[in-house]
Parts: structure tokens; sequence; C-alpha cells
């Protein structure tokens, strides 16, 4: 089930809103939550709602041996053997035919027969949960939670179930058991809900129809140079606008059933070096991997040389967890690779530049070439996309045939609402994440923002999230 979904914005989330209140007691309501989130998943997944269930009880019965462990032998042996099933799980669903078709190529013959394994949506999401938690109670950060009701809820909340952001353990463990809902809050979510979907609806759609028509050609590498920028440039904006909204989306439904979740996204496009982009860019997923594997390979603490193969293979681990394709594995290293120069010399010479516009210049346009790489998935086709991207490719499809006067409007407005407006307008940006005060003027945009939506679910029925597929 989407939230973009007119089943979903009319009908499932009236539905438990109003049931939710109907409910006495944090555990009834709970409860609730927790019915709702399986149905929530199964809409789309019938069959691995199981799967999903057996990883709550497989995490939930290592977090109780693993605090009952006498000796920390034992402790990190339940832990690696905890890791090893979780990782093993995910590894079979998402990376199985991967592996198995780089040993055919390798082998130069079918050597293994191909094996069609559908993934479950939002299988790496849920995983680095329930890691979470292990985790967090391997390292004594906070005790096991014998309430299986309250674990099963953590990893399956459906807000931020399929597409993020990932939800530490830690950041959410006392709000499972003491969470208040007030009007500020619920008024909050409701206007965070309807930006996002807007953000989906309108803008991140509009992008994804040309985007998807430009490189799902099958003769797309005849392209010329002026539209592949421009479909690059539009899909720079469509996975902002589709992962973001979505984010915000979830923060909202998190804030209308009192849960706090934090920031998944920050203006990423205003950075002005990789470094501050990935500082800004799925806060979430880069802290994880900061806290859960930067930091136990040693971090910064073991010397220069350590520090940057650490920095890649984070990167390389970061690029391998969007999805089992070589060119996600060259998307992580091409970032691990400026992540390292910055470290090494480039962030100086970022910093002493005076003409801070430069900076962000090189930024973006690594971000978007970097884009190529994470989108076009045969390596021989984007190969010719990025010499295209460099001039040379003079093609035969050009952009007025793909793009017309309504996609350039919401272009500009998606150009303009990714930073720049709120960065000159600084009431705009403090009053888009005010969570005090909710007027007349919000509500009037509010039930413009869902109008409008609906209004383009009704008419058109391409409604596609690019990270359910991660």
């Amino acid at each position: 089930m989407l939230f973009s979904s007119l089943i979903f914005c009319w009908y499932f989330l009236p539905a438990v809103f109003l049931l939710y209140f109907c409910i006495p007691g944090q555990t009834g309501r709970n409860a609730l939550l927790l019915a709702a989130s399986l149905f929530f998943y199964a809409w789309g997944e019938p069959r691995y709602v199981l799967l999903m269930l057996l990883s709550i009880g497989i995490n939930y019965l290592f977090g109780i041996w693993i605090e009952q462990a006498g000796s920390l032998k034992l402790r990190r042996l339940l832990m690696s053997c905890c890791a090893a099933v979780n990782l093993g799980i995910l590894g079979y669903y998402k990376y199985f035919s991967f592996f198995l078709e780089m040993a055919n190529k390798i082998l130069r013959h079918e050597a293994f027969a191909a094996r069609e394994i559908a993934l479950p949506i939002g299988i790496s999401f849920y995983t680095f949960q329930a890691l979470s938690y292990v985790i967090d109670v391997y390292r004594e950060k906070l005790p096991a939670q014998k309430k299986l009701l309250n674990l099963a809820l953590y990893i399956s909340f459906f807000p931020q179930l399929i597409a993020g952001p990932i939800v530490k353990y830690h950041e959410i463990d006392r709000q499972l058991t003491e969470r208040t809902v007030s009007t500020e809050k619920v008024a909050y979510g409701i206007r965070r809900f309807s930006f996002g979907l807007a953000k989906k609806v309108i803008l991140a759609n509009t992008f994804a129809a040309v985007v998807d028509e430009v490189f799902g050609m099958t003769n797309r590498e005849m392209a010329g140079s002026g539209l592949i920028w421009c479909a690059i440039l539009l899909y720079t904006l469509q996975i902002y606008y589709d992962f973001s909204g979505y984010s915000d989306m979830a923060i909202g439904l998190g804030k209308m059933f009192g849960f706090d979740f934090s920031e998944n996204f920050n203006y990423p496009y205003l950075s002005g070096s990789v470094r501050e982009f990935w500082r800004r860019w799925h806060i979430s997923l880069s802290t994880w991997f900061r806290e859960y594997l930067y930091i136990p390979l040693g971090g910064n603490r073991k010397g220069a040389a350590r520090t940057y193969v650490n920095l890649f293979l984070v990167f390389l681990a970061t690029g391998f967890w969007h999805g089992a394709g070589l060119n996600f594995i060259l998307w992580g290293a091409y970032y691990g690779v400026f992540l390292v120069a910055e470290r090494l010399f480039l962030g100086d010479l970022l910093e002493r530049n005076r003409f801070k516009i430069l900076n962000h210049i090189y930024t973006m346009l690594v971000v978007v070439v970097g884009w190529m790489l994470f989108r076009i998935e045969e390596l021989q086709i984007l190969r010719k996309l990025l010499r295209g991207m460099a001039g040379k490719s003079p093609g035969c499809y050009t952009i007025p045939m793909f793009v017309d006067r309504r996609v350039l409007f919401w272009a500009l407005v998606g150009v303009l609402l990714c930073g720049p407006l709120q960065t000159l307008c600084k009431p705009l940006h403090r009053h888009l994440f005010d969570e005090s005060h909710t007027g007349w003027p919000d509500v009037v945009m509010m039930a413009a923002c869902m109008l409008l939506c609906t209004m383009f679910l009704v008419t058109n029925t391409y409604n596609p999230f690019i990270y359910f597929r991660f």
C-alpha cells in the first residue's frame, strides 16, 4: 500500500487514526498499530509478512539471550550469530541471484541455474532496524525488550516500515511505552504529511514520467547530450522529492500517533562538499553506518590510512545496501573515492576557497553524475550515457520531444523548493518545522495540497516509489 494512494489517504489512515483514539491505554494502542502495520505490509506482500514476523521472533529471542549471557565471549558469539542470521536472510533475498549471475559470468558458462527470487519490500530497512535493537542490547545501551508486542511494533511500524527513515532502537525505546499525543502534534503531523504527499505526487511523479520514458527507451543511448542532461537533472529532482517526500509523510504519520522520528533530509542540494552532502542526505542511513560499522571498524582512531580504508569500505557497503548490481557497487566506490579525497586534501581546498559557489557547483556535479551511476544498471549503457553527458553524443532524440512547459514549470518549482527559497526566506524554513503552531493559512494550504494531490492521483495511475526496491 502506498502512502500516495487514495486507499491509504482516504480509507486506511482515517480508520486507523480514529480507532487509535477510541482505544484506551498504551498497550491496546500498540496492539492496534501492530495489527494495522501487518495489514499495511500484507496488502502488497501477503507472503512476506511471515518473513517479517520470523525476523521479529528471531531478534526478540536473541535480544533476551544476549542480555542473559553470563560472559562476554558468549555475548559476542550470540551477537555474531544474530548478525549472521539477519544478514543471511537479507543476503538470500536481495543478493543470492546477483552472486549466481556473477559466478556464471566469471566461469563463462551457466554453471548455476538462475533463480528468480522476489525481493520483499522494505527488507533492507526493517533488517537494519532489527540489527540496531540487538546491537544496542549487546552494547548494554538498553535492556532487552521483554514485551514482544513492543519490539514487533518497533520493527514493523507502518510509517517507516518500507522506505525509512531507519529508526535506531535507542531513539524510540521509551516512546514505545511513554508517549503523548497533543493537538499541536497531530496538527503538525497532518501538515507534514500533506506537504510530503504534495512533494511526492505533484513533483516527483511529474519528473518520473519523463525520466522513465527517456531512460526506459530500448535505444536510450541515442539520446542527445542535451536530453541526457535534462533527464538526469530531472532524476536529481525526482529522487529528492520522492524520498524526502516519503520521509516527510513518515515523520508526519509518526507525530499523529505520538512518535518523534529524526529528520532524514536537510536540504542536501545546498551542500558545498560531498562530506556535507552525506550529512544532509538520507541522514538515518548515514548515521546507522557510522554507529554500527564505521566506529566498530575503528573510525578515525587508528591512523590516517585506516581512516581512509574505513571510509571507503563504509561507502562501498552503502552502495551495496541500495541494490544487488554492479552499478550500485560502483556508485558506493565513487563516493568513497571523493570522501577519501576530501579527507586527504580536497576538503582543505574547499574550505580555503573564497568563491563558495564553486564549491556548490563541484558538489552538484559529483552528485548528478553519481545519480547517473545509481539510475542506470547496465554498465555498457551507462558508459554510453556518460559519454553523452560529456558532449560526445549528437543523438537523434531532443529535449522538446519529451519535456513540455508543464514539466519545465514544475522543475522550476522543484529547484526553488529544494533549498534556495527556504534559504532566502528564513521564516519560511522555521515555519515548516515549527511544531508549536498551526494557523488558518496552514489549514488552507493542507486542504489545497490534499485536494490537488487527490486530483493528480485520480487522473494519473503512474505512482512509483524509488526506494521501495531497496
